[in-house]
């Protein structure tokens, strides 16, 4: 017999429940999402995110500073370009080489973007294109909508834990995995170093007009978000709005200004076509941040035999719908 009540089991699987979920935010192999509709935001799990963008409203105490704002600009380019150029064109597609070395710290820059660790990123990614725009494709918008293939589908239950198949390239290295495992205390340690700076700032710079928690909240809480929703415009919006060059099997489409944004990535319809390649604006003047920026590391010696767009996969005729500047929608 047992002088356990209800009550008492209940208040019991709550505590567990809540614990589990806890432990997820710092250890994404801690157990699984609890149960329940696979598509339904796990909304215990994504307390952070919400207060992520909860934490932008502070600009309205803090103010702001030009050092501040300067500050938050290049922690989003790092990181648009740690994402793009690392967590997609490394990671994702292996378009170019590095050393060990360089590999984890490739992966350590991506993780500071706050998008989890690279082999959940490109794991899902990879995913995406096997099943690019068909029922499968887990950030569809032609299957499931803006909102959903936006932010919805990583916020749901379903799609927690990736399909690590798809990535064994990536998990012999277990350094790649306990990165992976850990994500989220690059991002921590971010946010403490930017606040460091702030600090340091206030208190020997002062003439600079900056403190703390205004270096936080933008130089951390407000790039941060704006790298989200810059980043996810590749799913929700570059298979919707812009031009298709390419006869792709999906509705990949090209467009420029999400390309300023992305450092690259909205020519959307050229990286389908061609998905190995590490250069995304075929064309000279399609303006692809990262790839300049990849070929200032090769020249550098970090990182070699970038992938090449052929010739004849750019130029032939067979999968084009228009001339070179693009055709329409």
């Amino acid at each position: 017999m047992t002088d356990e009540t209800p009550l008492a089991n209940d208040s019991h699987a709550v505590r567990s429940s809540a614990l589990r979920t806890l432990a997820r935010w710092f250890d994404s192999t801690h157990g699984r999402p609890e149960a329940g509709e696979p598509d339904a935001v796990d909304w215990m799990r994504i307390v952070p995110f919400v207060g992520m963008h909860l934490a932008c409203l502070a600009v309205f105490w803090v103010g702001w500073s030009p050092v501040a704002v300067g500050v938050a600009v290049a922690l989003y380019a790092l990181r648009m370009f740690a994402i793009t150029g690392f967590y997609h064109r490394y990671f994702s597609h292996r378009a170019f080489k590095t050393s060990r070395v360089g590999q984890f710290v490739f992966g350590v820059l991506g993780a500071s973007a706050v998008q989890r660790g690279p082999l959940w990123w490109a794991a899902h990614h990879r995913h995406h294109h096997a099943h690019s725009d068909r029922p499968e494709d887990v950030h569809s918008p032609v299957q499931r909508g803006f909102l959903w293939s936006h932010m919805g589908w990583f916020l749901s239950r379903r799609h927690f834990v990736p399909d690590l198949k798809r990535v064994r390239d990536l998990m012999q290295f277990p350094e790649l995995r306990a990165l992976d495992r850990f994500d989220i205390l690059v991002p921590v340690l971010l946010a403490i170093g930017v606040f460091g700076l702030g600090w340091a700032l206030e208190t020997w710079a002062p003439s600079l007009g900056t403190d703390r928690w205004q270096m936080l909240v933008w130089g951390f809480f407000v790039s941060t978000v704006a790298c989200y929703h810059a980043t996810y415009t590749i799913n929700s919006l570059s298979h919707v709005f812009g031009r298709r060059r390419y006869a792709t099997p999906d509705d990949s489409r090209n467009n420029w200004l999400l390309a300023l944004l992305t450092f690259g990535e909205g020519w959307h319809n050229n990286h389908h076509h061609y998905p190995n390649s590490a250069r995304q604006g075929f064309y000279w003047w399609e303006v692809d941040l990262t790839y300049y920026g990849l070929r200032a590391l090769a020249a550098l010696g970090i990182i070699w035999d970038l992938k090449p767009v052929p010739a004849a996969v750019r130029d032939g005729g067979a999968r084009r719908i228009g001339r070179p500047g693009g055709s329409s929608m």
